[in-house]
């Protein structure tokens, strides 16, 4: 029922007013947050760890206020993404605006010269907006997304997103990596691949917030096989005053971090698996310095860190995760003995 409102909602943009259905999701954050439901457990044993590897130390105030902040910078998204096919595309730049290193080395390679690049992106901000000021600054973009259980809710988005010049293919279909390969051999082109957490049963373990966590293959795959060099964006918001709010029609837009690329050609020494390790650990690196910067702004409300994951699930776990586990576990069983 509720994912039948929400297409509704997404055909119609424009019948329940921007700042009405705003206000509606986020007294729906409030909600969840002060009840601890819909996910706010988990989002607060992820924002823990990015807190205590920040600060050294987290009180469960500052924990509490973060996680508030991050939901409803999460349902903010899902009010955006109910009106994105309302918005004209003035308004839609207004919203986001592209900072850092490696934009005009971006540029160069991509909209100046028939090149193409893959990106990790992960769960912050808006993608809509992230995507539709990509298409616009440098090149359109082919990204991924998860398949969802109602097909009327899936195929709504995506034809929204094919109205802002973003190709979007299913994760779970066959030579996925071969068809992004494909897309990257084009002129013109940004892969950008949401890859802070895997949704198979393979994925790479790497260290992150003074932990393991495990993400997606992707960005490491496609920037080894292509000899591409690989971006990491991150995406945080900021608070607009004066003629950027007015163009906006709202009163917080979006910064879209690029950072400088990472050369591929330093890890081809190495056997593939390795390789891919590396590259995955190199673009975790500069993704979790801006995480730790933001951490309201990680829309993480699923288990990613080895202590949170169902190992028995997973497929060729390394021996040095299994044994960081098991030494995370015998921790908890000795301090609950001590108590």
């Amino acid at each position: 029922m509720f994912d039948n409102f929400l297409v509704f909602l997404a055909k119609h943009p424009r019948i329940i007013p921007e700042p009405l259905l705003r206000g509606l999701f986020l007294c729906a954050a409030d909600i969840c947050w002060l009840l601890h439901i819909g996910g706010v457990q988990q989002l607060e044993r992820n924002l823990r760890h990015v807190l205590e590897s920040r600060d050294g130390s987290v009180s469960q105030t500052m924990l509490r206020k973060t996680s508030h902040k991050g939901m409803r910078s999460y349902f903010t998204y899902f009010a955006e993404a109910m009106t994105v096919g309302g918005q004209s595309d003035e308004r839609l730049l207004a919203r986001a605006r592209p900072i850092g290193p490696g934009l005009p080395i971006c540029k160069e390679l991509v909209h100046d010269n028939p090149g193409s690049a893959p990106m990790a992106i992960s769960h912050q901000g808006n993608w809509d907006y992230e995507g539709f000021l990509a298409a616009d600054v440098i090149a359109p973009v082919t990204v991924t997304a998860e398949r969802l259980k109602n097909q009327k809710l899936l195929d709504v988005f995506i034809e929204i997103r094919k109205r802002m010049d973003i190709t979007v293919l299913l994760t779970g279909q066959p030579h996925l990596i071969e068809k992004l390969e494909g897309a990257l051999a084009k002129p013109h082109v940004l892969v950008p691949l949401l890859a802070d957490r895997d949704l198979s049963r393979y994925g790479e373990f790497v260290h992150a917030f003074g932990s393991t966590i495990r993400v997606a293959r992707g960005p490491a795959t496609l920037a080894l096989d292509t000899g591409k060099p690989l971006f990491v964006v991150n995406m945080f918001r900021e608070r607009l005053h004066g003629e950027a709010r007015r163009k906006a029609g709202i009163g917080y837009g979006y910064v879209v971090d690029l950072s400088a690329p990472i050369d591929i050609a330093q890890f081809r020494g190495l056997p593939r698996e390795d390789a891919i390790h590396a590259i995955s650990q190199a673009w975790v690196d500069v993704w979790s310095r801006d995480i730790s910067a933001h951490p309201e702004d990680w829309h993480m409300l699923q288990p990613i860190f080895i202590e949170d994951l169902d190992i028995s699930r997973l497929k060729d776990v390394p021996d040095e995760v299994m044994a960081e586990l098991r030494q995370i576990q015998n921790s908890d069983h000795a301090g609950k003995n001590g108590m």
